[in-house]
Order: structure tokens, then C-alpha cells, then sequence
């Protein structure tokens, strides 16, 4: 048959709530843009998930279902599906979110319309097992000076152009980026001198809930500066702006109850949404 246009990447890896992984491939399944593949890639689970996963993934041809005999890390998984995938864009989702039914739809005539952008992100609604408790809305246009308080995009809301992350060689597989993969990858982008959006509506329901900040361990603190440094460095714009570079570590000093005040204040909704079967039906 003919090429997808658009090949979803999704990596699990023993996923804890199987009705979080069966939403999200729902959400994907049920987009309005149908011409895609899903390469969802295990990486190593115990048999008792992976046999799950591989039952449900049989009810959708679209779907291709990769497995890993050893957990090697998002950024290798990410890699594989990458070198596999028949689309000309890379849509990424993350097994505990939830994209809206015209979330690729939106992304894909965007990125055809615009040639000047290389990648397309998005809003996002911040979600726990419960509710919607907020909403994130993401810099419309990105310049480099936007990466220095964090990444200006959230990782599984993105579509890109597959010739632009293997021009760039995808994501770096190196231990000192794990769990910082993202923020690398767009940094990289940026230093080669391409540029993404995001949408101005909100596409994607992204999970962070009270688990979320439990203390972050300290070396993956200590990967997003170096990653940071690196970055910055590239981009040319980490003079006079150490205090950036350090920030994980500070941040890993503040308890994670007061973590979440902050962010319950800067992005919380007045009134709590309930997330209930509507929502990405809608």
C-alpha cells in the first residue's frame, strides 16, 4: 500500500495504569487524520504487560508493535522508531497522555502550509487521575532565548519533519541525557538554525499529577545542566546566564509539596474540570 504521512512514536515501558496506556492509543486511533502508522515501541517489559499490550495492539493494522528484550531509554527507542518509520512527519505521544481527535489533523496542515517551521507543538491541558487542574499555554514562536527557563515545548505534543531529525541524527542516546533527551533534541534544532511553533490551542491532555514530583533523582538533575550548559553553549546564548545552567539543582533543593503550589498557582483552572469519557470524545 501507499506511505502513511505521518508515523506516531510512542515508547512504553511497564506501564504502572493499563486504562492510562488504553486511552492513549485510543486517542490516537480515533484522530480524525487517519492516514498514519503507530509504532508503539516496548522497551523490555515484564512478560505479563507486554502480552497485554500486544493483544490490545491487535485490534488497529495501523498500529506496528516493537519490542525491546532490555530497557534501553526513550531516546534509543525513539532512534528505532524513527529508522523504521514510512512518514514524511514524526508525531510523538507518550502512553499516559491523551491527544484531542484533531490533534494530527491540525499539526500536519500547519507544517504543509508552513515551510519556515520544522516542527509543530501545541497548548496543553494538565491532567491527574481525576481532573483537568490546568492549562499550559506554550510561547506561540519560540526564539532561542526562550530555552533558558525550560524547554518551550512539551515533548509529546509535537510533529515534525522526519528529513530535519535525521538531518540532525534524532535523539542522543548518551546517559548523560537521559531524561533530558527532549530538551536536547530541541536545542539542537535551534542551533542549526531551525525553528518550531506552537498551535495556540490545546491538542494534548498531559498527565502530571502528585507522582510527578516526587523527588526527580539527582543525576538526572545534574543531566539537564550539563545539557543545559551544552545546549546554551550551541545556541549561543549562555553568557551571563549561569543561573539558568544551575537551576535543576536548586529546584531539586525545594520540597515537592511546594512544587506543586507553584504550579497548582501558575497554571491551575479556577474551577476543576472533571475528566471524565467526554473529553477527547468530544
Amino acid at each position: 500500500g501507499k506511505m502513511p504521512e505521518v508515523s506516531v512514536l510512542m515508547g512504553t515501558f511497564n506501564e504502572s495504569n493499563r486504562d492510562y496506556v488504553t486511552m492513549a492509543i485510543d486517542s490516537i486511533l480515533n484522530q480524525t487524520f487517519t492516514d498514519f502508522e503507530f509504532i508503539i515501541c516496548d522497551d523490555g517489559s515484564e512478560a505479563a504487560f507486554f502480552q497485554w499490550l500486544d493483544h490490545f495492539c491487535r485490534k488497529d493494522s495501523r498500529i506496528r508493535l516493537l519490542h525491546n528484550q532490555k530497557n534501553q531509554g526513550l531516546a534509543a527507542v525513539l532512534n528505532q522508531g524513527l529508522r523504521c518509520a514510512l512518514g514524511r512527519y514524526i508525531a510523538r505521544m507518550d502512553a499516559d497522555d491523551i491527544s484531542r481527535p484533531e490533534r494530527l489533523a491540525k499539526q500536519i496542515v500547519f507544517l504543509q502550509e508552513h515551510e519556515e517551521f520544522v516542527l509543530a507543538g501545541c497548548n496543553v491541558s494538565l491532567i491527574d487521575d481525576q481532573s483537568i487542574w490546568g492549562e499550559r499555554k506554550m510561547t506561540e514562536c519560540p526564539n532561542k532565548k526562550d530555552f533558558l527557563v525550560t524547554s518551550p515545548f512539551v515533548h509529546p505534543s509535537v510533529m515534525v519533519r522526519k528529513e530535519v531529525m535525521e538531518q540532525i541524527g534524532g535523539y542522543c542516546e548518551s546517559a548523560k541525557k537521559r531524561r533530558v533527551e527532549d530538551y536536547d533534541f530541541f536545542m539542537r534544532l535551534y542551533a542549526d538554525g531551525f525553528q518550531g511553533y506552537n498551535l495556540q490551542e490545546t491538542l494534548l491532555y498531559y498527565r502530571e499529577d502528585q507522582s510527578s514530583y516526587k523527588k526527580r533523582k539527582y543525576r538526572y538533575r545534574l543531566n539537564e545542566c550539563y545539557v543545559r550548559c551544552q545546549g546554551f553553549r550551541r545556541m549561543g546564548i549562555q553568557n551571563g546566564n549561569l543561573k539558568y545552567v544551575i537551576k535543576p539543582l536548586v529546584a531539586g533543593m525545594i520540597p515537592p509539596k511546594l512544587i506543586q503550589y507553584q504550579r497548582q498557582k501558575r497554571f491551575g483552572n479556577d474551577t476543576c474540570r472533571s475528566l471524565d469519557a467526554k473529553v477527547w470524545k468530544e
